[in-house]
């Protein structure tokens, strides 16, 4: 038994969706063509490939014709319609704080409007309240994969620095309207996300670039000023408002102890790294300049863009959900350059298990860059099943309890952590392979991959659960062994 260390009275315990995974209702309230409405869901495909990593104008336009494929994000949960009813359960569990997106496309159905979409902003206003009235603090992620398609198809993205203002345009809208609502706010989810996610996130057809990989810098890039625009901006309207900046966490070790498989994992994870380097000091360091210097990328960035990331994000976030391990012949692939752990286990998807390096990053992000921490998404997917009207999920009970232990560990270490975000609360469509059968939620939806099911809502095993750990702030954690070795 060891004595784990309270969390902090004013601890924020939440839980995380994204709009585009839970809201459905794509087709509603003048709600424009996003990005995710063409993620298809695949039955026959590998569970563990990453859907649309890349994709080309043509399949674009194929996919937008597609009547007959599955397209699970369009409908999700239809949170649209049952955010009332969600927003209690969560609320019920004790929740301090929710976060969910603003999905773009629904605010500026195409993206380059001069004024947004009264309708949906009406159902914002309608979602932000009801989350304050449940007592809970709203987190709003601004760009969580819901680039308008628009976007995508006549301007190649974020590639092109018009978006830049046409993002700007958004944020100024969304903060005008609820900056005394929501004190927290992530301008892009997962920014360093280009190698899995990039055409979610990015929105570049492949086939309009003529070099993909310098474009996916170049449109970071302009992902990174926008930020740091918003944050000024915000600094300006509401100077209690709180701009934090967003990273995937995607670790990996040395597979080996071999100096150079050392080196190696350093600098795969330090090109993981730069986008906080930028967003949270605000400026580039010298080793991605050196990194594009040597893979021949040549970034356009202008003096006015050098003064614009001088506003630095007020605070760092990540998603953790596994580590990998890496050597000196995967480390500098363009692709997938790291490999399963051995030594951990895995779920189906192939996610490795990890407590322990939740708290070793933990420890190396606040040495890093010493801005307090927010863990906006950590979870695990799992088949679950509904047996006799319940859902005995154990094996989330175990991995949340071994994460949340690690999590207590690096505060009493010094880390400066400011809240936890479960990923889910509740049962959502599933980012990466668009199935409604990976279960993050401590809440069931009865939903399958096909869209079949009543779409009820039951509670978990792990629900009652993590609501006592909440009860508790953390007191729950240290009746059982600490389970982080």
């Amino acid at each position: 038994m060891t004595n784990l260390p309270l969390f902090p009275d004013n601890f924020l315990w939440g839980g995380a969706i994204a709009a585009n995974q839970a809201e459905g209702a794509w087709q509603e309230g003048k709600k424009g063509w996003s990005v995710a409405d063409i993620n298809r869901f695949s039955p026959e495909g590998d569970i563990r490939a990453l859907s649309n990593k890349e994709m080309d104008s043509t399949t674009i336009l194929q996919l937008m014709a597609d009547s007959d494929s599955l397209f699970p994000k369009r409908n999700a949960i239809d949170f649209y319609h049952h955010y009332q009813q969600d927003l209690k359960l969560m609320a019920k569990l004790g929740m301090k704080t929710f976060r969910t997106s603003i999905s773009w496309s629904r605010v500026f159905p195409r993206g380059d409007e001069e004024e947004p979409n009264a309708e949906a902003l009406a159902w914002y206003d309608r979602l932000i309240n009801a989350i304050c009235d449940c007592g809970m603090q709203p987190m709003i992620t601004l760009s969580h994969y819901e680039m308008p398609l628009t976007l995508a198809l006549e301007y190649n993205g974020w590639s092109d620095r018009r978006l830049v203002d046409l993002f700007c345009r958004f944020a100024r809208v969304c903060l005008e309207r609820y900056n005394h609502q929501v004190r927290y706010w992530i301008p892009v989810n997962q920014i360093n996300l280009i190698r899995y996610e990039s055409f979610n996130h990015l929105g570049i057809p492949a086939d309009r670039v003529a070099n993909l990989r310098q474009a996916k810098y170049q449109a970071v890039h302009h992902e990174m000023v926008a930020s740091a625009k918003i944050k000024q901006f915000a600094l300006h309207l509401n100077p209690d408002l709180q701009i934090g900046m967003m990273l995937y966490c995607d670790y990996a070790y040395p597979a080996t102890t071999d100096p150079r498989d050392v080196l190696a994992a350093q600098q795969r994870n330090q090109m993981e790294y730069y986008f906080a380097d930028v967003l949270l000091r605000g400026c580039y360091p010298g080793y991605a300049m050196r990194y594009f210097s040597d893979h021949d990328i040549r970034l356009t960035i202008t003096g006015q863009d050098r003064e614009d990331l001088q506003h630095t994000a007020d605070f760092m976030s990540f998603s953790y959900y596994y580590t990998t391990i890496t050597d000196r012949h995967l480390a500098g692939s363009e692709g997938k350059n790291s490999r399963a752990n051995p030594l951990l286990n895995e779920n189906p998807w192939g996610w490795a298990i990890d407590p322990v390096g939740l708290r070793t990053v933990l420890n190396e992000y606040w040495g890093r860059w010493q801005k307090p921490i927010m863990i906006t998404e950590n979870g695990i997917g799992c088949f679950d099943r509904l047996i006799d009207g319940s859902i005995r999920d154990d094996y989330r009970i175990d991995y949340l309890r071994a994460h949340l232990q690690a999590l207590q560990q690096a505060i009493a270490d010094g880390v400066p952590v400011l809240g936890y975000y479960l990923w889910s609360p509740i049962d959502i469509v599933s980012c990466s392979s668009s199935q409604m059968e990976k279960r993050y939620g401590l809440i069931y939806v009865d939903l399958d991959d096909y869209g079949n099911g009543s779409g009820q809502r039951i509670c978990k095993q792990s629900y009652d659960w993590y609501r006592q750990v909440i009860i508790s702030n953390g007191a729950t954690l240290s009746q059982l062994p600490d389970m982080t070795g």
